[in-house]
């Protein structure tokens, strides 16, 4: 926060406390006078022969007034709440949901425990640890992949046993804790349009789908010449980098011949976010089970 904006909201808290105080002594003055003058003691309103008398706030809830005052003060002292001030007891949102996720943890800490030591092939065969991993997978992986794990445009499907980086306990792991980044360049600058076309009947040669023959032929060398190097020879995908199997038709941005087309011509870029940074070790392993039995079971 800026030198400025720290000032401006400690003035215009101050001040507004400040007012507000000034206004309840000032009617309270009022009040006073009007009790001393019978002449005072209306606001001069008459409907059907019935005066409005200009009474004083109740004593205890005026004292109830100055007692918020006095709290609202005391607050400001111990709480942040004037700019940048952290207030005596240094209290900040970021601490009291750190305190509380420590306290929550500490009621699960022997049953994670208890799952950390169970190798990953074992405890996707626990009831009660998938049910945890159902929770977690809603919670930080279903906005993504669907929460059935289906996937979504540009988000990998988790149940159909085709994994990008590998579907090991060890690289599923891997991939959840450190995420993943993965890009192809765009080709539509090096190989034009036409070029673009016969490769990308080539590829969908690969995995059996309707295309021109021709054309696929003229695209071979190109895919050979240009593509191999991530997707392989034979455009079986290379999990080291990430690249796809182009021959299973499982696509992630589509595998229309437009679909294919657009991607070689523009290229892709996805991110996964690692999760080490939200989510304990052993929250991981239990996660890391959940997605292998949902491969297995598909």
């Amino acid at each position: 926060m800026s030198i400025f904006w720290n000032f401006w909201i400690i003035g215009l808290t101050l001040a507004c406390l400040a007012l507000v105080f000034w206004v309840l002594m000032a009617n309270r003055k009022v009040a006073v006078s009007d009790d001393e003058e019978a002449e005072n003691r209306t606001t001069g309103h008459v409907y059907d022969g019935i005066e409005e008398y200009d009474n004083p706030l109740p004593l205890w809830w005026f004292k109830l007034f100055i007692g918020t005052m006095i709290f609202g003060a005391i607050y400001l002292i111990i709480y942040p709440g004037l700019g940048s001030y952290k207030g005596i007891l240094n209290w900040t949102s970021v601490g009291e949901l750190k305190h509380d996720q420590e306290k929550g943890y500490e009621e699960v800490a022997e049953t994670f425990e208890r799952y950390a030591n169970t190798p990953v092939t074992e405890l996707m065969h626990d009831g009660a640890a998938m049910k945890m991993g159902v929770r977690l997978f809603a919670n930080n992986c279903a906005v993504c992949h669907g929460a059935d794990a289906g996937g979504n445009f540009g988000f990998p499907n988790l149940t159909d046993k085709d994994w990008l980086y590998g579907g090991t306990p060890e690289k599923i792991k891997e991939s959840i804790t450190h995420g993943r980044q993965g890009s192809m360049p765009a080709w539509g600058n090096i190989l034009g349009d036409e070029k673009t076309q016969l490769v990308a009947n080539y590829v969908l040669s690969l995995s059996g789908a309707e295309h021109n023959v021709e054309k696929a032929a003229q695209g071979k060398p190109l895919f050979a010449q240009n593509c191999a190097a991530c997707h392989g020879a034979k455009g079986k995908g290379v999990q080291a980098v990430g690249a796809p199997n182009l021959t299973d038709d499982i696509w992630l941005y589509g595998g229309s011949l437009e679909e294919i087309a657009q991607t070689i011509n523009n290229g892709r870029s996805n991110q996964m976010p690692a999760q080490k940074d939200r989510l304990r070790e052993e929250k991981i392993h239990v996660l890391t089970a959940y997605l292998l039995s949902l491969s297995i079971d598909e």
